[in-house]
């Protein structure tokens, strides 16, 4: 048995003082004041849950076509010294061959320590709003498109489907909802309305919010607008370069809940790399950023961690509500909160331990110790 106690605790709802956290083997024990506790590990800095990702473009190797379940492991193993818990591993545009293999790699994974699931970001996009996915692999599903999904979507723990609504109808949003997969819209163009419509099918996602998506105006409120003035959930990339402060504010101000942290890596996570390749073009890591040659924005140089950071620090939300969004709010989108996302009896024993100035400092997973990377 490991008690351990830190300056605060945060359970996945609030932050506790003068308590400590009982770990036995792989599961939280208990949650208890300090008095109660015995003998503790004293610790400086504040304990939380295991941090949620549920969109990873890569951590050492990028997710594609010739991935298998050691990239899968790699991948899932980076991001945990990063602090992740549980990661997507995600699969931008591509080609049905690719799909089809990340799939088979993904279902052959399923137990990996850190792995959820999968995350499809398209091919089912709208090609205005393509951002770094290649356009010429956007394409409408098709019948066997929508089977092969539902069909990983039965198999995998959790299969995230990213799409926009002009290139999937209502009945194949609703036909992938009943199959268990987690429907989010995401570069698209769609207005206020066909994205209301498309959350009526089944749709309750929407993909890093803000970014490659129809905007909120005054008369035509876009995807923006909907998910504002609704209930749906939304990843966000808060590196301060994909969202402006001011901007990720004010949708903040405007959902109590719902909005949960993404950090859209990709295979740069864990590494010193200055270049990788992407579908035939480069992807270039300079100050924090990832650009294509003509300075497309291509994933982000982003860690759990530092997004805390940027949300406590620019954009002046309580650590609380930051906290949340890498742990509670990831785990309840993806229908996982019964076992991640919050430091209670019962749940898995995954915790990290942040400094005073929000730094990652030390990762258990499963109740065990894990060098941070």
């Amino acid at each position: 048995m490991t008690v351990l106690a830190a300056t605060r605790i945060f359970d996945g709802r609030r932050m506790l003082t003068d308590h400590a956290v009982v770990i036995q083997g792989d599961r939280i024990a208990a949650v208890l004041p300090m008095a109660e506790a015995g003998p503790v590990e004293r610790l400086q800095g504040t304990l939380a849950p295991g941090f949620l990702d549920l969109q990873v473009n890569g951590g050492g190797v990028m997710v594609g076509g010739g991935t298998d379940v050691a990239a899968l492991r790699h991948i899932c193993a980076t991001h945990q010294r990063l602090g992740c818990a549980g990661v997507l591993p995600t699969l931008i545009t591509d080609t049905p061959q690719a799909t089809a293999a990340v799939i088979a790699a993904g279902i052959r994974a399923v137990g990996t320590p850190g792995f959820l699931g999968l995350h499809l970001e398209g091919p089912h996009l709208d090609p205005r709003r393509h951002g770094a996915h290649d356009p010429a692999l956007i394409r409408p599903m098709e019948a066997e498109d929508l089977a092969r999904l539902c069909d990983a979507a039965r198999a995998l723990p959790v299969l995230m489907v990213t799409l926009a609504p002009e290139s999937a109808t209502p009945d194949q949003i609703a036909a992938l909802s009943r199959a268990g997969a987690v429907v989010s819209l995401g570069h698209t163009d769609c207005d206020h309305d066909t994205a209301r419509a498309a959350f009526a099918a089944g749709a309750r996602l929407v993909t890093h919010l803000f970014n490659a998506m129809s905007q909120m105006g005054h008369r035509a409120p876009g995807l923006v607008g909907a998910v504002l003035a609704g209930d749906a959930q939304a990843g966000l990339i808060a590196d301060g370069i994909h969202v402006h402060p001011a901007a990720m504010r004010a949708a903040l101000a405007a959902r109590t809940e719902g909005i949960f942290l993404v950090t859209d890596c990709m295979a740069f996570a864990g590494t010193d790399r200055t270049e990788m390749p992407l579908q035939g073009r480069t992807i270039h890591r300079r100050d924090g950023r990832l650009t294509l040659a003509d300075g497309t924005l291509a994933g982000a140089d982003l860690r759990m961690d530092q997004a805390i950071r940027v949300l406590v620090d620019q954009v002046g939300i309580a650590p609380e509500r930051a906290l949340a969004m890498a742990t509670a709010e990831p785990a309840r989108a993806a229908g996982l909160s019964n076992e991640y996302g919050a430091l209670r009896e019962g749940r898995r024993a995954d915790l990290v331990l942040l400094d005073d100035a929000w730094c990652l400092q030390s990762v258990w997973i499963a109740g065990q110790p894990v060098i941070p990377g």
